[in-house]
């Protein structure tokens, strides 16, 4: 049974899942009965952060046109982009190897956007439904989840959780913090 995460909550991955090794981090989303005459695409991205809670470099910002991490195992990549976020369960999909995981990476952000928002007159408000879940991948048992609730109407960039290593054990924190200003915004954040 899943560990289900409030906002804020931190926990141990070791503790929610004894002896994890890799774990594949699914997003997922349903757009509100809203028309807004265009199809919404939301955008997962993910941060490799360094010891200065800044990008290890610009080449570890995993996205759609930049699947997987530099390191030789590529120990972090997206699945690939979802244009719709039509169907059920996970919408993307980031696979993570904790025990490839360079040392220079000390936090991995997981970010959602809704591409073009300010074209398209777009926010977070007009998604359900969202979460973010973190699945063994070895047992293929979902170990937590954090399902987002916020009433986010004016947010076009949300950080949805963080993994982060403390004392060389990685630990996830559902975060749920809204952004105006896309995926921009998270850049300025993150960028050195």
């Amino acid at each position: 049974m899943a560990i289900s995460l409030s906002k804020g909550q931190r926990i141990s991955l070791e503790k929610a899942s004894p002896g994890l090794k890799a774990a594949f981090v699914g997003l997922g989303w349903d757009v509100k009965k809203v028309d807004t005459g265009t199809d919404f695409d939301v955008d997962c991205s993910v941060f490799l952060l360094g010891e200065n809670e800044k990008l290890v470099s610009d080449n570890h910002l995993i996205f759609y046109n930049n699947l997987k991490s530099p390191d030789p195992d590529h120990s972090v990549e997206h699945m690939g982009d979802n244009l719709t976020g039509a169907g059920e369960g996970d919408d993307e999909v980031i696979l993570v190897n904790f025990t490839k995981i360079p040392n220079e990476v000390k936090k991995i952000v997981f970010v959602v956007t809704i591409h073009e928002a300010d074209k398209r007159q777009q926010n977070f408000g007009q998604i359900e439904n969202a979460f973010v879940r973190l699945v063994d991948v070895q047992t293929k048992n979902e170990v937590l989840r954090y399902d987002l609730t916020e009433d986010y109407s004016i947010e076009t960039a949300l950080i949805t959780a963080e993994i982060y290593n403390k004392d060389g054990e990685w630990r996830m924190t559902a975060v749920g913090s809204g952004y105006e200003g896309g995926l921009q915004a998270i850049l300025n954040r993150y960028s050195s």
